[in-house]
C-alpha cells in the first residue's frame, strides 16, 4: 500500500512552504486524488511535516490553499482502504499547463 506522506515528501523535497509564492505560474510537483470521489489536489509546496500548499478541484469551490496530509491519510473506507491516492505517473508541470476542468 502506498504511503501518501512519503510520496509527498519525495516529490516536494526542495519546495518548502512559500518557496514559490512569488511565482505567477508555480510548478505543481504532486497530484493527489480521491479514488472514490471528485476531489484532486495539485501540490506545489510542503512544510516537510504535515502541511502542503496547492490547488484543489472537485469540491465546493476550486481554490488555492493549505491541506494537512494527515487529514487526507485518515480518510478511509471500512478503516482499511485509503480514499486518497497519489498519482504515481504525474510529472511536474507549471500550473497553467494543467488541463483542469472547472465545475462538475
Amino acid at each position: 500500500m502506498m504511503n501518501i506522506r512519503r510520496e509527498v515528501e519525495a516529490r516536494l523535497k526542495g519546495f518548502p512552504l512559500y518557496s514559490q509564492e512569488k511565482l505567477a505560474d508555480p510548478i505543481v510537483h504532486c497530484k493527489l486524488f480521491h479514488a472514490y470521489g471528485s476531489a484532486t489536489w495539485y501540490l506545489t509546496e510542503f512544510d516537510g511535516q504535515d502541511i502542503a500548499f496547492g490547488y484543489v478541484t472537485g469540491m465546493v469551490a476550486d481554490e488555492w490553499g493549505y491541506v494537512a496530509i494527515s487529514e487526507l491519510e485518515a480518510l478511509r473506507i471500512a478503516k482499511t482502504i485509503p480514499r486518497i491516492e497519489c498519482d504515481v505517473h504525474f510529472r511536474p508541470i507549471i500550473f497553467s499547463k494543467l488541463r483542469i476542468q472547472e465545475g462538475f
